[in-house]
């Protein structure tokens, strides 16, 4: 992957939710039917330092953004079966450095979904910047079943596919 960056990256950004997007993409009824959607970032932070080991990422997803498509499957991965977005109105991802691997750069961390955690590694597509404005593409699978989400066997695929797009400005 290759770093961008037409100035120093170094800074606090703020993620812009409203130009930020996480989507999924799963199966559903036995692996028959595709289902897309997305979630909607509440906020978070990205703390680029140098040296670039000091970094970190912190977002919170809002868990009753689950939009598919069919409100009433939304209603229920929203309800207490699957995300609890009563109880557990945020998911949290804090990341550290991003991590040069031979072809790709990861970004890893850990993810916390209805108050359980587990280690997450981000794929990082692409990183550019700009004076005030940093932008990054990742994308991760997420195995729901080690979130202890595991009803709906058979009828909710066991794995999403994340594509996720971050807009975020520099705090100033």
């Amino acid at each position: 992957m290759e770093l961008k960056s037409s100035s120093p990256i170094v800074g606090d950004y703020l993620i812009d939710a409203g130009r930020s997007t996480i989507r999924f993409r799963t199966r559903a009824l036995f692996g028959l039917l595709p289902v897309r959607g997305t979630f909607t970032i509440g906020r978070g932070t990205i703390s680029v330092r140098d040296p670039l080991a000091d970094s970190a990422v912190v977002v919170e997803i809002h868990t009753g953004s689950f939009t598919s498509g069919l409100r009433m499957r939304d209603r229920h991965v929203r309800a207490a079966d699957f995300l609890d977005a009563h109880t557990h109105p945020t998911m949290s991802f804090r990341g550290g450095p991003p991590d040069h691997g031979e072809a790709l750069m990861a970004l890893h961390g850990h993810l916390t979904v209805r108050g359980v955690g587990q280690p997450l590694s981000l794929t990082l597509l692409s990183v550019t910047s700009t004076d005030t404005l940093l932008t990054a593409d990742a994308t991760v699978t997420i195995d729901r079943y080690a979130f202890g989400l595991t009803k709906g066997r058979g009828m909710a695929a066991r794995y999403l596919r994340i594509a996720i797009e971050i807009v975020a400005t520099r705090d100033t």
